[in-house]
């Protein structure tokens, strides 16, 4: 089992920034990719943003790709997602996520389903005010 905390979402207006983390704790022994994706009301929850265990390789989704960065620090067990440049478009619930299973580094690129992922957060607001 693998227990996943966000926290640092909040408020911000547009333009802005934020930082959101993610702590992982559990099944920690080892390294494994992450994601972060969002959901709005309604709509289906979205890729962001991935990175590999070894935080080597990273992508994120077109709409964001210049605006936001996934990093991760693996003494800690966190996974981050900057955020700058924030658009009222960019509110949602941010969900982090964790892949156990066997995953391969080059085909990192195409882990943007939910499906492609074994463990999930609880979510952490961002609001955007325009």
């Amino acid at each position: 089992q693998v227990q996943l905390v966000e926290s640092g979402g909040g408020l911000v207006q547009a333009g802005g920034s934020l930082r959101l983390s993610c702590a992982a704790s559990g099944r920690t022994s080892g390294n494994y990719a992450m994601g972060w994706f969002r959901q709005d009301p309604g709509k289906e929850r979205e890729f962001v943003a991935n990175i590999d265990k070894s935080g080597d390789r990273a992508y994120c989704a077109d709409s964001v790709v210049d605006r936001f960065t996934i990093s991760r620090d693996s003494a800690k067990n966190t996974v981050y997602l900057q955020m700058s440049s924030l658009k009222p478009e960019d509110t949602a619930v941010y969900y982090c996520a964790a892949r156990i299973r066997s995953t391969s580094y080059n085909d990192m690129y195409t882990y943007k389903s939910t499906r492609d992922y074994d463990y999930w957060g609880q979510g952490t607001q961002v609001t955007v005010s325009s």
